[in-house]
C-alpha cells in the first residue's frame, strides 16, 4: 500500500512539474507575443539586414547578409536607413529597454568592403557629379547617426570577423566599441587609384589617432591586422575565429556593472569629438570633385580590385559549400548566434 501511495505521489510530481513547464512556456510565449508587438514590424522586413532582438540581454543583434559582394549597395543603404528609423521608433524611453548595439555580418571572411566601386565607376564614366555626392552623402548620414547612438541611452559594437576595407573600417570608426577576430585585417585602399577615403576616415581618425597617424593610415595603402589596431587602441576586444558570440557576450555581462558610467564616457567622448554632420558632408564633396578628376588608369586599377575582391569572395562562398553538411548554414551559424530572422529571444 505504501509503495502503490509513493507511486501515485511520484505521478503528481510528474504532472505537476509538466504543468509548470507548459505554464513557463506560455508565459514565455506571451511575453514574446508582446514584444514583438512593440517592435516596428520594419525591422525584421529588411532584405540585406538581419535581425534579433535578445529581450533578456537588452541587446539588439544585426548582420549584413548582402545579396552580392559585400559592399555597401544602394539597396544596403537603403535597409539601413530604415533600420535606423525602426530601431528609434522601437526602442528608448517609454518603449522597449536597449542597451546595447551590435552589428556584424553573415558573409565568411569579411564584415565590408566599403564603397560600391562599380557604381563609382558607372558615374564617373557619366560626369555624375550629383549621383556621387548623394551616395556619399548617404554614407555619411547614416555614420553620424550612428556615431550619436541614434541619440539613444544604448552603446554601440562593431562586431568583425573577416575583412574591413575602405568604407567597411571607416563605418566601424563610428561605433563605441570595435570587436575584432584575430589575424581580421582593415585597410583604406583608395590611394591605391589616386583617391581617397571620404565616408568619416579623416574625422574620425584624426580624432581618435592624431592628423599624422590618420595621414599615415588614410594615404599610405597598408593594410592593418586587428592585432595592430589593438594597439592604437581602435580595437577594444579581440576574440579566437569561431569565438565573437561568446566574446561579446562576456564583453556586455562585464560592462553592465558600470554601464551608467559607460554610456557617460562615451557621451562625453563624443562631444569632445566635435565631429559636425556638415563637416562629413563637405569632405564626400570634396571626395566626389576628386573622383571625377581620376584618369582612365585609375579608374581601371579601381576595377581590377572589384575583380580581386570578387574573386576572393568567391572562393568563400565556395569553401562554404564544400564545407557541408557540417556548415551547410555557415552563415547563418557565424558567431555562434543563429539565423534572427523574424525572431525575438
Amino acid at each position: 500500500m505504501d509503495g502503490f501511495q509513493s507511486q501515485n505521489n511520484i505521478a503528481e510530481d510528474w504532472t505537476k512539474s509538466d504543468q509548470e513547464e507548459r505554464q513557463r512556456r506560455l508565459d514565455h510565449a506571451a511575453r514574446e507575443a508582446e514584444t514583438r508587438l512593440k517592435i516596428s514590424p520594419e525591422l525584421f522586413e529588411l532584405n540585406e539586414l538581419d535581425c534579433l532582438y535578445d529581450s533578456a540581454q537588452r541587446t539588439l543583434w544585426t548582420f549584413m547578409q548582402p545579396t552580392g559582394r559585400p559592399s555597401f549597395s544602394l539597396p544596403l543603404l537603403q535597409d539601413f536607413r530604415d533600420w535606423q528609423k525602426a530601431i528609434a521608433n522601437s526602442f528608448g524611453p517609454e518603449r522597449l529597454p536597449l542597451d546595447f548595439l551590435v552589428l556584424g555580418s553573415r558573409f565568411p571572411d569579411v564584415f565590408c568592403y566599403g564603397g560600391d566601386l562599380d557604381y563609382f565607376v558607372a558615374c564617373i564614366r557619366a560626369n555624375d557629379r550629383e549621383a556621387l555626392v548623394d551616395y556619399g552623402r548617404q554614407c555619411v548620414r547614416i555614420l553620424y547617426r550612428n556615431f550619436r547612438s541614434l541619440d539613444l541611452p544604448i552603446v554601440t559594437i562593431g562586431m568583425v570577423e573577416g575583412d574591413a576595407l575602405g568604407g567597411g573600417f571607416e563605418a566601424l570608426l563610428s561605433f563605441d566599441m570595435i570587436v575584432a577576430e584575430r589575424g581580421a585585417k582593415f585597410g583604406l585602399p583608395e590611394s591605391m587609384f589616386g583617391l581617397f577615403p571620404g565616408m568619416g576616415a579623416h574625422s574620425f581618425l584624426s580624432r581618435k589617432l592624431g592628423s599624422a597617424m590618420a595621414e599615415r593610415m588614410i594615404m599610405g595603402g597598408e593594410t592593418y591586422s586587428a592585432e595592430q589596431l589593438y594597439d592604437l587602441g581602435l580595437v577594444h576586444t579581440l576574440f579566437d575565429k569561431g569565438m565573437a558570440k561568446p566574446t561579446i557576450d562576456k564583453l556586455i555581462k562585464n560592462e553592465r556593472r558600470r554601464f551608467n558610467g559607460l554610456l557617460g564616457a562615451n557621451r562625453a567622448m563624443t562631444r569632445a569629438n566635435n565631429i559636425s554632420l556638415k563637416e562629413l558632408e563637405d569632405i564626400v564633396d570634396h571626395w566626389a570633385d576628386s573622383a571625377l578628376k581620376l584618369s582612365e588608369q585609375n579608374i581601371r586599377l579601381m576595377q581590377r580590385l572589384v575583380g580581386a575582391q570578387t574573386k576572393l569572395c568567391e572562393k568563400a562562398l565556395a569553401q562554404q559549400i564544400l564545407a557541408q553538411p557540417k556548415a551547410i548554414d555557415a552563415v547563418s551559424e557565424k558567431s555562434g548566434v543563429p539565423e534572427a530572422t523574424k525572431r525575438v529571444a
